[in-house]
């Protein structure tokens, strides 16, 4: 067999082929797949540390206070979060489940930040008790619901409100979460009426204004645009008595699949904090809360292909793994590199990577160039 030496895979050079073999690090998929059998993910700890350091550089050169918080729902596998655990970070969870994830891998309830829509009282009564950074709200009857809680808890509740910029961020409408029309976050015409509601509320406290909106961005001129409106907000709502601690930026940053370019944490950070100084701002803690650009390119999905199969029209390639293993294709039509665990010297054929799952939308890939016979 002729010997090569190929590339990385994109975004990861600790993802690569060593001759024919695909290694992660230095350990080859064929011997994992050959331990642990197959469907199974694997994650390189040695890329996900890289990733997360080029956060802490970034968040080291500036002169603004930078607190990092990475995103659960990313991933949430317990070994990831014992890495970040590790390293400093904090975490931004959208569920009780998830923070028990975090106390479990090691994580500091005073560095959880608690996001999402669809928030239970019992999550809520768990957060209190654990003493989470803050609630990010997303409602006036979440408002009202987290003043309750926290009154029968005898505590207060530290909140920020999140705001819907209505900014469009250029990405897929299912990852999309700062226009007006998402489900995500206050209306900024409604965020000064609610920001007033809470200081009447004895057992909520706004300390923050946050803001998300979506995920897999890959310039940064969108943050820059919700920004400036985040800003006007505090300034609106500093100048009616309001103390605001700190302005989270949330997280969204794209990664590279294919042809990508998405700006370095460096890239995308600098901007952002320049313009918080330059209005003024700079002396507030900054949250941003990354996720797929922590691992998103640190693992794989190693599968079997357990049928060829040919019709007039298409190839497949039948593999142990489906949409239930991974999501994103199905979800909304995302591309992925398939790349063999080994090289063969065959000819190649186009084929559509399907799994078992009993659904159409169950496939992985489409019309990929595979030596697979």
């Amino acid at each position: 067999m002729k010997i090569l030496t190929l590339p990385t895979l994109p975004g990861n050079p600790q993802i690569a082929y060593i001759q024919t073999c695909l290694h992660i690090e230095q350990v080859s998929a064929t011997s994992i797949a050959e331990t642990f059998d197959t469907p199974t993910y694997v994650y390189s700890r040695a890329a996900i540390e890289q990733a997360a350091q080029q956060y802490m550089d970034a968040a080291s050169r500036s002169p603004v206070r930078v607190a990092l918080r990475y995103a659960v729902k990313a991933n949430s596998t317990l070994a990831v979060l014992q890495v970040l655990a590790r390293l400093g970070w904090g975490f931004d969870i959208v569920s009780g489940g998830e923070l028990q994830r975090v106390l479990a891998a090691g994580g500091e309830a005073g560095k959880v930040v608690f996001s999402g829509v669809g928030k239970t009282a019992a999550d809520m009564r768990l957060a209190l008790d654990a003493g989470v950074e803050c609630f990010n709200l997303e409602s006036p009857n979440e408002l009202t619901v987290l003043n309750r809680v926290a009154q029968e808890a005898g505590k207060v509740a530290r909140v920020a409100l999140r705001v819907n910029p209505d900014v469009d961020a250029g990405t897929h409408p299912y990852i999309s979460t700062g226009l007006k029309t998402n489900k995500f976050g206050i209306a900024q015409e409604q965020a000064v009426a609610l920001a007033l509601q809470t200081a009447l509320l004895p057992h909520v406290q706004l300390i923050g204004i946050a803001s998300h909106i979506g995920s897999q961005i890959t310039s940064v001129e969108p943050y820059l645009d919700a920004l400036d409106k985040v800003l006007d907000l505090v300034e609106s709502l500093e100048h009616k008595g309001a103390q605001i601690a700190h302005i989270d930026l949330g997280g969204g940053l794209g990664i590279r699949y294919n042809h990508e370019t998405p700006p370095t944490p460096q890239d995308w950070l600098a901007p952002l904090l320049a313009r918080i100084a330059a209005r003024g701002f700079g002396h507030r803690t900054v949250m941003v809360e990354p996720g797929r650009s922590i691992v998103g390119n640190a693992g794989v999905l190693l599968t079997r292909t357990l049928y060829l199969k040919s019709t007039p029209a298409k190839h497949f390639a039948v593999v142990d793994a489906g949409m239930n293993d991974l999501i994103r294709p199905a979800l909304y039509e995302a591309e992925q590199v398939v790349a063999p665990a080994e090289v063969r010297a065959a000819p190649a054929l186009k084929y559509d990577i399907v799994g078992p799952v009993c659904e159409s939308a169950d496939w992985l890939a489409r019309d990929r160039a595979l030596a697979l016979e």
